[in-house]
């Protein structure tokens, strides 16, 4: 498949619109999880609605990670992180991320990892890794990622 060539708009300062709106959100989790009474359940929410808000291909994807690594991780904290789905440990640290493919315009979705993942191998690893589609094969691999981040 050919790659699609990504058709955001940079502004003068350097940033498309899609990140802006994304720093626009990333501001926004901030002031929720400062404000006092705030709870694990309203990054859950979140979470939940941001998954809602994607177009069927990436809600697909983003709702089979979201059971896969809630089955997996527990004790990991579902939230958004920059308007996408997180997981963070119990310091509140993001261990991995959901990037759908329409956040900014890609070809493919991507199932990220932060530097609290423990999937250091050696000098070079990857910390990144693309989704098209969710097959039993593509979950097995998932799991062994959450698995080794967590461990």
């Amino acid at each position: 498949m050919p790659a699609k060539k990504a058709t955001t708009t940079t502004q003068p300062d350097g940033f498309s619109a899609e990140e802006r709106a994304a720093m626009k959100g990333r501001a926004a989790e901030l002031r929720a999880e400062g404000k006092k009474g705030a709870k694990a359940a309203d990054g859950l929410q979140a979470l939940l609605d941001g998954i809602a808000a994607m177009d069927a291909e990436d809600r697909a994807l983003a709702e089979r990670v979201h059971v896969t690594v809630s089955a997996t991780a527990p004790d990991l904290v579902p939230k958004t992180w920059y308007g996408m789905p997180a997981y963070a440990n119990a310091d509140g640290k993001i261990v991995l991320f959901f990037q759908n493919a329409g956040k900014f315009k890609y070809r493919y979705a991507t199932l990220g990892f932060q530097d609290e993942a423990n999937l250091d191998d050696g000098d070079i690893w990857a910390t990144s890794y693309a989704l098209q589609k969710w097959t039993p094969a593509v979950e097995k691999k998932v799991i062994a990622l959450v698995k080794a981040a967590i461990s």
